[in-house]
């Protein structure tokens, strides 16, 4: 279904959860509880809150080593030039004047058994329930030649921070005439429409301000996230600075070269002057580490609890579960932890936890002032997640100028408020 998405349906899908008024729920049990959320994201940073909003008396514990947070969302406007990194970065120091304790260190092993969570000074934290919302870990070597130290010289950029400024820098640093290579790895990944969101950002650099340079996109997808709109919009901006090449022709790349600045397809070897490589990926090391992740690397779980379906008392929210169709972004992880706490608060007070709705929303740019959305519906009864019918939609093709700035502007909303829920 296509329609034109404005800010107010995705207020009214939002609405839609049957989420919360926050109203704290009153129980001696509940005051007594300790609650272990590892991972201060959208998805933690969300639970942290909205937990200490719903149980005031409660010990709500945050771990998190880094003091602050660098958002993806937006954050491929760094890499073009259009926006600064300080614009990405959020504090805790929101979350804390709640109540919330932030324990600045690494979790570094959790015991099921005991419900103890072991931190990198040796300390340990007991809980009654833990929330892990861990994010995403790399798949080293699962594309040859892509292990630890390839990120020097051929950045990821996919956790934002320095990697970001490495490849904005490497991008300005370039002589024009040089040849941009992006790799992609096969789906499932962090944010799906995000490396093509990227390939429009930077092949709008290229077009402004190295003009005989090119970008090579070479993708392990046949499809992916918004296609036909991002195709319209690199052959309407973009046609002699962007080249996508599918599986069948030959976009997937089985080796890559950090010495040589090289992708290896089955039948070419292609040279680049900046490559960005996009790798495989599974959940955060500390889920695994929980053993709340199965054979796929990712995470399973109760679609109406979030609790693991492999470990009692252990909650997995954001990038790291297994939820399709709900897609990995930071719309899905701030929902997810705002669920979760609800659910948690629930059952720790002996209250019932029922299904709702869920949506997602996800905003991509195609030029420094248009961009494109989906917006996607979602049920979680039975422990599943699945689509709503007839429920949301995708940016019209062929809108006008028009249409696509109101929607820039919409996105731009949008991460205004859901990084205020999450840090305040």
């Amino acid at each position: 279904m296509t329609k034109t998405i404005s800010r107010r349906d995705i207020m009214i899908l939002g609405a839609a959860t049957g989420l919360l008024g926050l109203t704290p729920f009153a129980s001696h049990a509940a005051s007594k509880a300790r609650i272990v959320i590892i991972g201060g994201g959208f998805g933690g940073a969300t639970a942290a809150r909205t937990l200490k909003q719903l149980l005031p008396d409660t010990q709500v514990t945050l771990v998190e080593p880094n003091p602050v947070f660098t958002a993806c969302p937006f954050s491929n406007l760094v890499i073009g030039g259009l926006r600064d990194i300080e614009e990405q970065e959020f504090g805790y120091e929101g979350i804390q004047k709640l109540g919330v304790q932030i324990v600045a260190q690494t979790a570094e092993g959790v015991d099921p058994q005991s419900r103890t969570v072991t931190l990198s000074d040796d300390s340990t934290l007991a809980y009654d329930r833990l929330i892990l919302s861990p994010g995403i870990s790399f798949r080293w070597n699962a594309l040859e030649g892509y292990d630890e130290s390839a990120p020097e010289r051929l950045p990821h950029a996919w956790k934002a921070g320095q990697q970001t400024l490495l490849l904005r820098d490497q991008l300005q640093a370039m002589e024009d005439g040089g040849v941009v290579v992006m790799t992609i790895p096969p789906a499932p990944f962090r944010c799906p429409p995000g490396p093509y969101e990227r390939a429009s950002v930077i092949a709008n650099y290229l077009k402004t301000e190295k003009p005989t340079s090119k970008l090579i996109m070479l993708d392990s997808n046949a499809r992916f996230s918004k296609m036909p709109l991002f195709q319209e919009a690199w052959a309407e901006h973009y046609p002699d600075h962007l080249e996508w090449r599918s599986p069948s022709e030959d976009g997937r790349v089985s080796r890559v070269s950090a010495s040589e600045l090289t992708a290896y397809t089955d039948f070419e070897d292609i040279k680049a002057d900046v490559m960005n490589v996009i790798p495989p990926q599974k959940a955060g090391t500390i889920a695994e580490v929980a053993g709340v992740t199965d054979a796929t690397g990712w995470c399973p779980i109760n679609a109406t609890t979030f609790e693991s379906t492999l470990q009692q008392s252990i909650h997995v929210i954001g990038d790291a579960t297994i939820a399709s169709p709900m897609p990995k972004s930071a719309f899905s992880a701030n929902l997810q932890g705002k669920l979760c706490a609800y659910t948690v608060a629930s059952l720790i007070s002996d209250q019932p936890v029922s299904p709702t709705t869920l949506a997602n929303t996800c905003y991509s740019f195609i030029t420094p002032e248009t961009a494109i959305s989906v917006v996607g519906v979602y049920r979680n009864d039975d422990g599943q997640f699945s689509n709503v019918d007839g429920a949301g939609g995708i940016s019209p093709l062929a809108a006008s100028a028009t249409i696509r700035e109101q929607e820039a502007r919409e996105a731009r909303s949008w991460f205004k408020t859901i990084t205020n829920e999450a840090f305040g």
